[in-house]
């Protein structure tokens, strides 16, 4: 995400942060890289002039020139401004009093709605609400039986109308469905176009009113650049828009889309879809995301990833394991597999702060060795797992075959496993066996 963006923007700010003085002159060298920067990601001209200004305004006075800091002073304005451009306050998805709420999605064909649909479902079920999911696209019959699938994998509900239907009724139906079955929310998945047109504005439009739609999202494909922009201002000048969904941003380098559609249609953005798995949903914030762009990490995401993928009683049994130097080839797995499920190992790097590009670099090589490991591990027994003195040189061929990989590699990861198991019963002596282990280290 914003990965060309964000390198440009680094290599400015330590650039800035480098400099023992700073002068207006060279600050504003500085500014004019951040604008060809801006503009390369494809945002929007008007919102990078008018951002390099504000910067500039603040970076050049007194205070910031002549502080003890003044490179580190001009980046903190700089992400103040790219806070501001944001978005400043996250906003979460507005639930009504008067059950159930009612969702409607909006966008292109090809943006990303019936996908969004299927994780926002998995987004609220975490968050203990109920969601009912229906179509009223009866143009393409793909996309009823593509929501169908999705909501059974979400574990959400789905309501399907009479074939022949028609839109309108079709909601309102799903409304009373989702009403009478005591669902939190009812989430309407629209009807696309491959291009804006009258006949699918109306249709949208009354398809609003007559359920009294509580939230209007508009997916937008992260991936649009520039055009995104002309269909964000559509939509939110013809049909209303509370809230902008940006799809598909693990898969563009640029995704300008992002710091100028809020400015644009000055409508909030909501969520990010990264990736076509069901989680890949993140809540949008703006202080978090500006600290990612710039290099600055995001500690309070990377939590959030780790509760959501580590089970609570789990860590207690594992960390009882540790302590007692239980900890077994099996545990092992289960550990790899809950990183899994936290996502790219590169992707989570890149969420801690001050880490250095070669540090990235070097986070690709270990994710596929940790894969690697996952295919070793499965191809043992569980004794094997269980038991890792059982593994003789016979046993570790038949697991290097049966894995895909070497035998080296079998080696290697019993060697990683027993280089854990070292440290943790030294762990348990506390300072003087840390002390004993620094001194077999030397």
């Amino acid at each position: 995400m914003f990965e060309a963006l964000a390198d440009r923007l680094q290599g400015i700010v330590r650039n800035l942060t480098g400099q023992g003085r700073l002068t207006p002159d060279n600050v504003r060298d500085s500014l004019r890289e951040v604008r060809r920067a801006l503009l390369e990601a494809d945002v929007n001209l008007g919102v990078a002039r008018d951002f390099v200004a504000r910067v500039e305004a603040r970076a050049v006075g007194e205070e910031v020139l002549k502080s003890l800091t003044p490179g580190q002073q001009v980046v903190a304005v700089v992400r103040d401004e790219l806070v501001s451009l944001l978005g400043r306050a996250p906003v979460t998805l507005a639930g009504s009093p008067h059950l159930p709420t009612v969702v409607l999605l909006a966008g292109l064909q090809g943006s990303g709605k019936t996908t969004f649909a299927g994780k926002l479902a998995v987004w609220l079920k975490a968050r203990e609400k109920r969601a009912l999911l229906a179509s009223v696209d009866v143009y393409r019959p793909a996309a009823i039986a593509q929501l169908e699938r999705l909501a059974h994998q979400a574990a959400a509900g789905f309501w399907r109308a009479a074939d022949g239907t028609p839109p309108v009724a079709i909601a309102e139906q799903a409304r009373e469905e989702a009403r009478r079955r005591g669902f939190d929310f009812l989430v309407l998945d629209t009807a696309g176009r491959l291009q804006v047109d009258e006949p699918m504005m109306a249709e949208l439009d009354q398809v609003k009113r007559a359920v009294r739609a509580h939230q209007v999202l508009l997916v937008v494909d992260g991936m649009t650049g520039q055009e995104a922009l002309r269909i964000g201002q559509t939509f939110a000048e013809r049909v209303g828009v509370d809230g902008l969904v940006l799809t598909k941003m693990d898969g563009d380098a640029r995704g300008g889309a992002a710091l100028s559609l809020r400015q644009v249609t000055g409508r909030p953005i909501l969520f990010l879809g990264v990736g076509e798995k069901l989680d890949g949903l993140e809540a949008f914030d703006p202080e978090r995301l500006a600290g990612r762009i710039l290099g600055m990490g995001d500690v309070i995401g990377l939590v959030e990833r780790a509760r959501a993928a580590v089970d609570d009683e789990e860590a207690v049994r594992l960390a009882v394991k540790m302590r007692r130097a239980e900890f077994t080839l099996e545990d092992f797995l289960d550990q790899l597999r809950q990183m899994k499920k936290m996502g790219p190992l590169e992707d989570l790097v890149k969420m801690l702060p001050g880490v250095p590009k070669g540090a990235l670099e070097q986070a690709k090589p270990d994710a596929e060795r940790f894969r690697k490991y996952e295919a070793i591990l499965l191809s043992m027994t569980k004794k094997e797992r269980r038991l890792p003195r059982l593994i003789d040189g016979s046993r570790r061929r038949r697991i290097a075959a049966g894995s895909g990989t070497s035998v080296s590699e079998v080696n290697r990861l019993l060697k990683d496993f027993d280089q854990a198991k070292t440290l943790m019963k030294r762990l348990r002596h506390g300072p003087r066996g840390l002390a004993g282990l620094r001194g077999r280290m030397r």
